[in-house]
């Protein structure tokens, strides 16, 4: 699949994604006080492949979809999302969901700084400049939640798998980058289902807790839903620079406010709000900028933005 530079394209598939893996978490949180994380990871990657067979047919591709030459790719790809998704389903199970995600969703910060040596992208001062506020953002609504200076109040091995889960995100992020390529969005999140899925089935066994039939329709929903968010994001990666794409990531920090106050009446503070303002400017600013750019430099010219 030829990479096509559409931002407008990748912000809304990257923002309708963030809402899905919101709705996502919240059933993860409900469901992980009781159901494993390991089970959690097996329902979330097979059902999330009817999701996935129903855009293969639309779109005509067939199973043809599966081949590739770049197998040790998607297999990295793959355990780069079984450390990323772990740790995040572990750290939901122990922080309150706006804490467990502005602590996750640091990885646009790890995702800017890497795709300059991983990707060879470069990022100018307005770039670098909307992420920091960006990141300044997040730390202000870590710091209302109590992640900064009272970490004697919230768990710190929930605050320590966060911040690992940016981490593994931001490579996984990279990894797609790579693989879009040469690879479509559909053979892409097919084989992160099936690795994923695969490797969280060999572990099973060992964790397996018999569900309830409404832990088990929730359970389902969660992988249905799942799976379109994940194809959701591999096709904003797919259009667009991540580095431009990077702070439309904050954007989970917003669902999660509002899913948080709807499934679990959690009031976001001043503090909230204020970092939710600044990392919703931050990514209009670098949709602008990158716009700008766009218009004013002719194709065959990159300069930093």
């Amino acid at each position: 699949m030829a990479f096509r530079h559409d931002i407008r394209r990748g912000a809304l598939c990257m923002l309708a994604s963030h809402a899905l893996f919101t709705a996502m978490n919240v059933l993860v949180k409900e469901l992980g006080g009781r159901i494993p994380v390991v089970e959690l990871m097996v329902f979330r990657s097979v059902f999330a492949l009817p999701v996935l067979m129903v855009i293969l047919m639309r779109s005509g591709l067939g199973l043809g979809s599966l081949r590739t030459r770049r197998f040790g790719g998607h297999a990295l790809r793959a355990g780069s999302g079984i450390a990323a998704q772990s740790c995040g389903f572990f750290a939901l199970t122990l922080l309150p969901l706006a804490e467990q995600t502005a602590l996750g969703y640091t990885q646009p910060l790890f995702v800017t700084m890497l795709a300059i040596p991983f990707l060879g992208e470069r990022v100018g001062i307005h770039r670098w400049s909307a992420v920091g506020i960006g990141f300044c953002g997040v730390l202000v609504i870590a710091a209302a939640q109590g992640a900064l200076g009272g970490v004697a109040g919230a768990p710190v091995m929930g605050i320590a798998t966060a911040v690992a889960q940016g981490m593994f995100s931001a490579l996984t992020t990279l990894l797609v980058r790579q693989l879009s390529a040469t690879e479509s969005s559909t053979t892409i999140t097919l084989w992160q289902s099936l690795l994923m899925g695969g490797f969280a089935l060999l572990l099973l066994p060992f964790f397996w807790v018999t569900p309830t039939p409404l832990e088990l329709g929730l359970l389902i929903l969660m992988g249905l839903v799942g799976g379109a968010a994940q194809w959701l994001l591999t096709e904003a990666w797919a259009s667009a620079q991540v580095s431009a794409l990077a702070p439309y990531s904050y954007s989970a920090l917003l669902w999660s406010m509002l899913f948080g106050f709807l499934a679990f009446g959690d009031l976001p503070g001043p503090a909230m709000l204020a970092g939710s303002v600044l990392i919703v400017a931050a990514g209009l600013y670098i949709l602008h900028r990158e716009l700008v750019r766009r218009k004013a430099v002719p194709a065959a010219e990159e300069p930093k933005a």
